[in-house]
């Protein structure tokens, strides 16, 4: 059994990690990586949503992109993880206000596009795990988790953050977001970061899970 060490870990809640469904929006650097940590620890029931497609820039932070050049991520994905439910689509905000939630236990935000992250978090806080920027930073031991309201340290976080509040958003969610300070202007990106997020995000995935 593949997943037997895992087992051996979790217990009696390996069964909740069989059970659950999880939906996976982006699997670019840090989606790739938590799809690819999911899929290992016996986490079964996976969606996961995107539009793009694997480019030779992609090639130093995104699983298997080396393999798939010009494929659609979603589909390429898929010869490595068969058991994923694929959907090909372009999250923006529209996307979110018309896709239905309901079904899944675990709804996991690795996309950049602020607008569908802000409509993300409004429509399902309670199960929502969001990634905040890991580009342009080389520590990985900066990377932090914590809740919305108290996450620190990233621009593109403070924006988030500030366009809730406008909007009158008070509800509390769980973020994954570096402390380190930028070291480019360039989207720069570094593999033991992205990856670090994407298995953060996966690890806070499993203890949401099993805490049920």
């Amino acid at each position: 059994m593949k997943n037997a060490r895992t087992k051996i870990l979790f217990g009696e809640d390996f069964s909740k990690l069989k059970d659950a469904k999880i939906l996976l929006l982006g699997v670019g650097g840090v989606g790739g990586h938590c799809l690819d940590c999911l899929s290992r620890s016996g986490v079964v029931h996976i969606t996961i949503v995107d539009f793009d497609t694997y480019d030779i820039s992609n090639q130093n932070r995104q699983m298997w992109s080396e393999l798939h050049e010009g494929e659609i991520k979603v589909q390429a994905l898929k010869t490595h993880y068969p058991q994923v439910k694929s959907i090909n689509a372009k999250i923006d905000e529209q996307w979110v206000l018309d896709f239905d939630f309901d079904e899944y236990d675990v709804v996991l935000d690795a996309i950049d596009d602020i607008k569908a992250k802000l409509a993300i978090a409004k429509k399902c806080h309670k199960k929502l795990i969001s990634s905040f920027g890991s580009a342009k930073r080389v520590d990985p031991t900066k990377v932090c988790v914590d809740d919305v309201w108290k996450s620190h340290g990233d621009k593109f976080g403070s924006k988030i953050r500030y366009e809730l509040k406008k909007g009158g958003f008070k509800k509390k969610y769980k973020v994954i977001f570096s402390t380190e300070e930028v070291k480019v202007k360039e989207k720069g990106s570094f593999n033991a970061v992205t990856g670090t997020f994407g298995l953060v995000m996966c690890a806070e995935a499993i203890k949401k899970i099993v805490s049920k």
